[in-house]
């Protein structure tokens, strides 16, 4: 059960970008996202929580990908740290300042596993990739066609939901 629970959710938030982004551009009624979509992060209520954040110093996920799929999965980091690169967002720059993925020579299963390293973390902040993808990029693009295709191709590559691990150091480390 607990398996069937985190592969829902997994996929849920995988797939949550493409969803958002496949809906065709409309022009809302001034001050509201179109329908069917959430509002854009600056818009966002403050209270509202991230779904991965990291209350400890360092953190770590585990994704695991479709092992055909392991080029899509480095294109949309390519893609992530380019865009942290340019971007003006001091809290996505912090994050990225801490991101280093690695990629296992051994399978995981039938998976491709991807380790993606987050020293030192920000507080509260959202590591969820797509959502930090989302953040470096401009209103046309995040309106744009490939935009949904570019998010339903990545989505396509994970096998399974991303595994959280919110690391402290002990005995005298860092």
């Amino acid at each position: 059960m607990r398996a069937f629970v985190i592969t829902t959710f997994a996929l849920a938030v995988a797939l949550a970008p493409a969803a958002t982004f496949a809906q065709p551009p409309q022009q809302p009624p001034a001050g509201q996202p179109p329908a069917g979509q959430q509002p854009p992060a600056a818009a966002a209520p403050a209270a509202e929580a991230p779904k991965i954040p990291f209350e400890t110093p360092a953190g770590i996920l585990l994704v695991q990908i479709k092992p055909d799929q392991t080029a899509v999965f480095e294109e949309m980091i390519g893609k992530l740290k380019a865009g942290i690169a340019k971007s003006t967002d001091e809290t996505l720059k912090q994050q990225g300042a801490g991101l280093k993925v690695y990629k296992s020579s051994e399978p995981f299963g039938p998976n491709t596993l991807y380790v993606v390293q987050l020293e030192p973390t920000v507080p509260k902040a959202e590591y969820d990739l797509f959502k930090m993808l989302q953040k470096t990029l401009t209103p046309d693009e995040q309106r744009a066609p490939e935009t949904a295709a570019m998010y339903t191709k990545y989505a396509g590559a994970f096998a399974a939901g991303l595994s959280k691990l919110s690391l402290t150091p002990i005995g005298g480390g860092q």
